[in-house]
């Protein structure tokens, strides 16, 4: 089924639960911080004032939207459970029904930019289960509740709303009825409206860029994306570790940066197989596991996936989906 399919089913079921909510209210155009925000895009990209004012007028604000982006599931859950809940065996079938029926597009893709197809499936796997879940709040509701009732991150998101507006502009993407994430991320790749202006390309040809209803744009874009923050063909992504001795000498994971190569890694205590040189830039992992802590290496490739989702789980499910998917595809017929 296609995205546009599978977003007309659930449609129906999704819309009331973001815009009836009892908690929910009217965003007020009038507010000062409004105000200040409509005058600032009439200025700077000729939008009309009573346009802005009428379309923020139904904007809801929804406590909801906070709630959720003050427990994202990187942050509260350990690497079993975060694992557990992306690696089941009805992503990985769905994820094998997706690289069959979309092998041709995936693989022109991947020579076109180097970025391996298993990290193109991983990403679309874990972001939206292959396009079943691209969310169910308006986009418009939820950046104006964060860009204006969520003040740790208001700038922001009052930067992102306006990334949005212009993206309805340019890409005629329909500004009132668009369902994303409670962050305002969009379509299949869950890209956020400064990240679809800037990496989503027209994929299929037809001279639009449409995220939500076309996997040859989706894919072009997520490899886009990766490709321009530095993904180099070839190389690996992460590799399973161990101590070699009972003593890690000074390593702490958690970082999403190449703060090591592969050979300060070995010299302080961890081993792991790699044909990476001993220069090679590198990163310590140690998370969660079902029995105790699991080990990895992760290279420069890992990092630019924490580019995506700055997290070190994120990185870890996305590259292990994609390893799955791949070693259940068929051949090719």
């Amino acid at each position: 089924m296609t995205i546009a399919g599978r977003f007309l089913r659930f449609l129906a079921c999704l819309i009331p639960l973001s815009i009836c909510s009892a908690d929910a209210a009217a965003l007020d155009a009038g507010r000062a911080e409004v105000r200040q925000f409509i005058g600032e895009m009439q200025q700077r990209h000729g939008f009309e004032r009573a346009w802005l004012e009428e379309l923020l007028g139904t904007a809801t604000s929804q406590p909801r939207i906070i709630e959720l982006m003050q427990r994202p599931a990187e942050r509260v859950k350990p690497w079993h459970e975060y694992r557990d809940h992306f690696l089941t065996d009805e992503r990985v079938a769905a994820g094998v029904e997706f690289w069959t029926a979309h092998r041709a597009s995936l693989a022109q893709v991947e020579s076109a930019t180097g970025v391996d197809a298993r990290v193109i499936v991983g990403i679309i796997g874990v972001e939206t289960f292959f396009g079943r879940i691209t969310g169910r709040f308006r986009v418009l509701d939820a950046l104006a509740t964060l860009a204006f009732d969520y003040p740790p991150r208001a700038s922001y998101f009052r930067a992102e709303l306006e990334q949005f507006l212009l993206l309805a502009r340019e890409d005629k993407v329909d500004v009132r009825a668009a369902l994303g994430s409670y962050a305002g991320a969009m379509g299949a790749p869950q890209f956020m409206p400064r990240s679809y202006r800037a990496y989503a390309v027209d994929g299929d040809g037809d001279g639009r860029r449409d995220l939500w209803n076309s996997w040859d744009d989706v894919i072009a874009s997520v490899a886009n994306y990766l490709a321009r923050h530095g993904w180099r063909a070839g190389e690996p992504v992460v590799v399973p570790a161990a101590p070699w001795f009972p003593r890690l000498d000074g390593l702490t994971p958690g970082s999403l940066a190449t703060t090591e190569t592969v050979k300060s890694l070995r010299d302080r205590g961890l081993a792991f197989a790699t044909p990476m040189g001993d220069a090679a830039p590198a990163l310590y992992i140690s998370v969660a596991g079902d029995a105790g802590p699991e080990y990895r290496a992760g290279f420069h490739n890992f990092s630019v996936i924490t580019r995506y989702n700055r997290s070190v789980l994120y990185a870890l499910v996305v590259h292990d989906l994609g390893e799955r998917v791949a070693g259940q595809l068929p051949p090719a017929a």
